[in-house]
């Protein structure tokens, strides 16, 4: 079926559901489902209120627990620093023009240690100075644009500038992780609650 895109800061309409079109259509409402309350008092105290891409999670108390239990497992064994984690989301929202995720990261970003101009520069995939995230970035970018496929120089010149084969791997985990979010966005056309990621000039 052919569908007509949307244009940008298009909403969605319906009565009600993670599609709903309202001044606060990210708000779950006072009611959310039960097994979606403890997700949501969990990450209200860890960002200091309900984001909107918690709100829509919480229409679906699978969306939330899958949410929550990847970012846990990462938590437990990741083993990427705050910055590179940082940075691989910057990268994979902006393959998939997820605005909410870039925004959200790079306010991440800056907090893990970023600069701006390194947050513009990883969304723009122009390289920096670390040569050696660069080549995961490539790696990270192939994987979100090519369903999952990388290119064989490009995982060599990861491993060639410090990554193991294990490094790699992981970094399916965290590429599937931001997939999801910008996905959910997508289908949510979640509302911007964070400052809007800088312009990035073609």
């Amino acid at each position: 079926m052919e569908c007509a895109q949307r244009t940008a800061g298009s909403q969605r309409s319906a009565t009600t559901s993670i599609r709903q079109e309202q001044t606060h259509a990210q708000d779950p409402g006072p009611h959310p489902p039960r097994r979606s309350r403890e997700h949501l008092r969990t990450l209200e105290k860890r960002y200091g209120r309900i984001l909107n891409i918690h709100g829509e999670m919480a229409h679906s108390p699978l969306v939330l627990t899958a949410y929550t239990a990847v970012n846990a497992a990462i938590a437990e064994h990741g083993r990427f620093d705050p910055a590179t984690r940082e940075a691989i989301a910057l990268a994979v929202a902006a393959v998939n023009g997820c605005d909410y995720c870039q925004a959200a990261h790079t306010v991440g970003g800056q907090a893990a240690g970023l600069s701006t101009d390194q947050t513009v520069a990883i969304r723009a995939a122009r390289a920096g100075s670390d040569a050696k995230l660069e080549a995961l970035l490539t790696v990270a970018r192939q994987i979100t644009a090519d369903a999952g496929e990388v290119c064989d120089e490009a995982w060599d010149a990861a491993v060639a500038a410090g990554w193991s084969e294990m490094d790699l791997a992981d970094l399916f985990v965290y590429v599937i992780a931001n997939i999801y979010t910008n996905y959910l966005n997508h289908l949510a056309d979640t509302g911007l609650d964070l400052p809007a990621a800088p312009a990035v000039e073609s």
